[in-house]
């Protein structure tokens, strides 16, 4: 193992032992409606949607045969709610259709589905199905990028590939939360709090700007 990769493994496990998916789901089906919610927003504001959007339908036949303007009322709140709305209820018709109402655990299929990319069917796949995969949304890629892992120009692909060749496969699934919490909470886009952070001799302070 890389000496920095044992580094912010080590360092990651000590700041955030039970990091975690903070989407708010109790089901396959609830985590994959709410990552797709998620997108261009913050998993609290998902979290103030979903318990009525489900309370109202529970389950995949329910939600593909919701009203879309129903839909749209509900989750109005988290902001690009028409297109988010069509793609909940498409992607409901689909999985009834063509997945007996099951959310799939293979990529092929998860990226059939409308509002599901790379990202959604990697935090699908590792939360619902514990397969190794590295999510990478902008708190991983603003952290990868600090900690020396990407570079400025790599796009998601690119860093997500650098990721699972840097880390030992068994650590990507948690690695992926503790990533996230770290640039949630503490390497922040903006006035990132640099106070006892374990990792400042390999910071690339360039990327703090």
């Amino acid at each position: 193992m890389k000496t920095n990769s044992k580094l912010i493994i080590d360092g990651l496990e000590k700041l955030y032992p039970d990091a975690h998916c903070e989407l708010d789901h109790r089901s396959h089906f609830e985590l994959l409606i709410a990552v797709i919610l998620s997108a261009q927003t913050t998993d609290e504001r998902v979290n103030s949607v979903t318990p009525a959007l489900f309370k109202k339908y529970k389950n995949t036949n329910a939600l593909a045969k919701a009203d879309l303007k129903d839909v749209e009322e509900i989750i109005k709140p988290i902001g690009i709610y028409k297109n988010k709305a069509r793609n909940i209820v498409e992607a409901s018709k689909m999985l009834a259709d063509r997945h007996k109402g099951r959310v799939p655990d293979d990529r092929e299929s998860l990226e059939t589905l409308p509002g599901v990319g790379r990202k959604t069917a990697n935090i699908i796949l590792n939360n619902c199905f514990d397969y190794p995969a590295f999510a990478v949304d902008t708190h991983v890629s603003r952290v990868s990028r600090r900690l020396g892992i990407a570079d400025k120009d790599d796009d998601v692909k690119e860093i997500e590939e650098k990721l699972m060749a840097y880390f030992p496969e068994d650590h990507w699934g948690k690695l992926h939360h503790q990533f996230i919490f770290f640039g949630r909470y503490k390497c922040k886009a903006v006035k990132p709090d640099c106070t006892d952070c374990p990792f400042k001799k390999i910071c690339r302070k360039d990327y703090l700007l």
